[in-house]
């Protein structure tokens, strides 16, 4: 029975010394379990003499022993390889530059917003902002608007009530502005506007405007002109030049759409001004005396100008951008490159 104990020992540190992290169970139960081959042999202890059975009791308990510890280190040795094989698979070099990330930036109806009120707050101008759902007072009948106008038809405006609804436009800021100041006043007033018209290459339900207002004493043409000259010069190109051509709102008296020389061509007519060397950009005019009368500001005293530009009109015409949806798609395409 001794040399019977002797060759399991023999033979289970061999297979520990060569087991794999999946045999190792298998050789543990192999020669410990229940039914394992040194449990088999120590059944056999009823045949010995009373003197042999301690010995041979001490003997495989020494054996027992000896498997469970190689069993045991033979586990250490491979949790530390494991260990080293993760440490390497994750090890990190710190002096290795990191991988960029993309980062966002300034939409471009934002950042030709952010140069209109750069270039008009460089000549003095003041931002003022208002609501976006307006009453149809301010936004229609105190500029000088009529209820049988075309522009107070349902076709043309989100009506919320009767009287209140989606402002068309950010001129009913120049009128809140008058109400509650004194002149001199010059502000201009970004902001985004709703109308109903369907959507195509350059028309949107939304879009912005930037609307500009100086009322003070001896205020003239000749200081829309000018004010509008510098504009365009900083806009589009120190060679722009402007031109005034007689038009219709009902909040100006005169009034004038304003067009800009094509600072691709500088006039001579390419594909971006259609041939004809001018780009439409804004409407203009001196403010209709019944709009100061009816924001409490004396016309027998006090004349001014407004005028007002699409953002994204201007936006296109500078980027050569030809589908006014695009703004509104979040393409990244479009979007990067800008």
């Amino acid at each position: 029975m001794k040399e019977k104990l002797n060759q399991i020992r023999e033979a289970a540190l061999n297979a520990i010394d060569t087991a794999t992290d999946a045999t190792l169970e298998q050789i543990k139960v192999r020669y410990l379990g229940k039914k394992g081959e040194l449990t088999a042999v120590l059944r056999g202890m009823g045949s010995l003499t009373p003197e042999e059975r301690p010995k041979i009791g001490q003997l495989a308990n020494d054996i027992r022993e000896s498997i469970e510890a190689a069993i045991a280190k033979k586990v250490q040795e491979a949790q530390a390889k494991g260990l080293e094989r993760k440490l390497r698979a994750e090890k990190l070099d710190v002096t290795v530059p990191g991988t960029a990330l993309p980062a966002g930036h300034i939409h471009p109806l934002t950042k030709v917003r952010r140069d209109l009120e750069d270039i008009f707050i460089g000549m003095g101008f003041q931002v003022v902002e208002g609501p976006e759902v307006e009453l149809d007072y301010y936004n229609f009948q105190a500029l000088n608007i009529p209820e049988n106008h075309p522009a107070r038809d349902t076709q043309d405006t989100f009506y919320i009530t009767d009287k209140i609804l989606l402002r068309s436009q950010t001129s009913p800021v120049q009128v809140r502005t008058m109400e509650h100041r004194k002149p001199p006043i010059r502000i201009i007033s970004p902001g985004r506007v709703y109308r109903s018209d369907a959507l195509d290459s350059t028309h949107s339900p939304l879009f912005h405007q930037l609307e500009g207002l100086v009322v003070d004493k001896g205020i003239t043409m000749g200081d829309l002109k000018g004010t509008l000259e510098t504009f365009a010069k900083k806009m589009f190109g120190e060679n722009t030049r402007i031109r005034f051509r007689p038009h219709h709102f009902p909040f100006t008296e005169p009034s004038a759409e304003v067009d800009a020389s094509c600072f691709v061509c500088g006039g001579k007519g390419c594909r971006l001004c259609k041939g004809e060397g001018w780009i439409e950009i804004l409407g203009a005019g001196m403010v209709h005396p019944f709009v100061l009368s009816n924001c409490g500001i004396d016309p027998e005293e006090y004349s001014g100008f407004a005028f007002g530009l699409g953002i994204e009109r201007i936006t296109m015409i500078s980027r050569g951008i030809d589908d006014i949806r695009l703004f509104y798609e979040n393409d990244q395409r479009f979007l990067n490159q800008f």
